[in-house]
């Protein structure tokens, strides 16, 4: 027996520990589109009976589905995300529509008063213009009747 070469057991464990330390130090894959992903969820806002569910992008008032447009839905979305916070009409367009200001920028004002209507009496209200500004959502706005 030679005893330069190491015992056959030895030799065994030597490989095994050397192939899970290259193993352990190559970067797992990306999962495929196939296969299901831990992803973070997106927000559902809840707001006084009036839900945002930024996931499934459906809108409720009291348990009824609201039908909203594409853009109803991103801008009632964004502000629900921020309330509080005033935008002007050049900042919504910017950070909703994902373009810049030109031309008429009443169309904010056409989408926000189809948004209050399809919102109701009772949470019209929570869309707040700002004078000479823009408009916020604010959770803490009371229904104004309408006579």
């Amino acid at each position: 027996m030679n005893l330069h070469h190491r015992p056959l057991r030895h030799t065994l464990l030597a490989r095994t520990s050397s192939a899970r330390r290259r193993h352990a130090a190559v970067p797992r894959p990306l999962p495929s589109p196939h296969e299901p992903a831990d992803l973070p969820r997106a927000p559902v806002h809840r707001i006084r009976g009036l839900v945002v569910d930024c996931e499934t992008r459906k809108v409720s008032v009291g348990g009824q589905q609201l039908k909203l447009t594409c853009m109803e839905f991103e801008l009632l979305a964004y502000l629900v995300a921020n309330r509080r916070r005033v935008y002007s009409r050049e900042q919504l367009m910017a950070l909703v529509w994902q373009q810049t200001a030109v031309g008429d920028l009443r169309t904010i004002d056409v989408h926000i008063a189809r948004l209050r209507r399809k919102l109701g009496p009772g949470h019209r209200a929570l869309i707040r213009t700002v004078r000479q500004v823009g408009y916020a959502f604010e959770p803490s706005a009371t229904a104004t009747p309408r006579p």
